[in-house]
């Protein structure tokens, strides 16, 4: 069993809206709600064996208000107290308060320090690791090609800025307004081919082990599990990967606060998971997650909805 969250974004600041003004967030109701699921999880029985942190810990106002390394101790600190580990994912909300070469030395580098676990590139955020017997879990940097957070004069910087303008020809970068991908936005990121092929490879173990693998990233990866918007640049790619091997049941995300769920073509789970930001502070949003030799079993608490996947 594993605990699961999303889109947390907390600032300690008054309720606000979203970009298109129309959608309230509540900022600093946030961490209340994160302080309640952490107590859930702590009481639960039999007791979970990890979190995933589905991303976007804090908000990028932060950043405009020099409050980000603030506003991360304080959701680090609440996470910090249950007895188990937390896996993190990052969003374009990470990368807008911090660099990549900075988020290495933060607490939501969970990747292990040592060993092989991970692409070769450290500033890569994806690993893998088995919380269980027969269960694999990968984490995917879905920002690992993307021009938040990247030094501009770095090769990663510019072969993402010249993508996203070959697809994008708005002033604005971050707007979907007349594409034919709309999904080629600057909030979006995708995947590397060198993180590509380490994933391959890791599924090609899975396989051979007769494992079951879930796969987490911030951004979601397949279109019915988004608004089409909300996706990975070239999640195509990834989903290529996926769908070569036998062994995903399920791929986890964030990033679109309405959540999704789906099941493709190839009978893999794609759940979306709803944001805690925009969810009134009567409420709330995460999930425990059981997981059995046929299916997973999400028992939702306020927005979330329980949900039975079979594989």
């Amino acid at each position: 069993a594993f605990g699961v969250i999303a889109d947390i974004q907390f600032a300690d600041a008054e309720d606000g809206h979203d970009f298109g003004g129309c959608r309230r967030r509540y900022y600093r109701h946030s961490l209340r709600l994160l302080r309640e699921a952490v107590r859930v999880w702590a009481g639960e029985s039999p007791p979970i064996d990890f979190v995933l942190q589905l991303g976007d810990s804090i908000d990028g106002q932060n950043a405009r208000r020099g409050e980000a390394e603030s506003a991360l101790q304080q959701v680090l600190e609440v996470l910090g107290q249950l007895s188990v580990p937390v896996h993190h994912a990052w969003g374009n909300h990470e990368l807008y308060n911090f660099s990549r070469a900075r988020l290495v030395h933060t607490g939501l580098y969970s990747r292990p320090a040592a060993g092989s676990d991970g692409p070769p590139d450290r500033e890569c955020h994806a690993y893998h690791c088995s919380p269980a017997p027969r269960l694999r879990l990968v984490v995917l940097d879905s920002y690992d090609l993307s021009t938040l957070g990247a030094d501009p004069g770095s090769v990663r910087y510019q072969e993402s800025l010249r993508l996203l303008r070959e697809k994008n020809p708005n002033d604005d970068l971050n707007s979907p307004a007349g594409l034919k991908e709309p999904h080629f936005v600057a909030f979006n990121g995708g995947f590397s081919q060198a993180q590509l092929d380490w994933f391959d490879e890791v599924l090609k173990f899975s396989d051979e082990n007769q494992e079951k693998v879930i796969v987490t990233a911030h951004v979601p990866i397949h279109p019915s599990a988004s608004n089409g918007v909300c996706l990975a640049w070239n999640y195509e790619a990834a989903l290529a990967v996926i769908h070569s091997h036998r062994c995903v049941v399920c791929v986890l995300a964030g990033h679109l606060h309405d959540g999704a769920h789906c099941q493709d073509s190839h009978g893999v789970h794609h759940l979306t998971l709803e944001g805690v930001i925009e969810t009134p502070p009567e409420s709330n949003a995460f999930g425990t997650m059981y997981i059995y030799e046929d299916k997973m079993i999400l028992k939702g608490r306020g927005r979330i909805p329980d949900r039975v996947m079979h594989f």
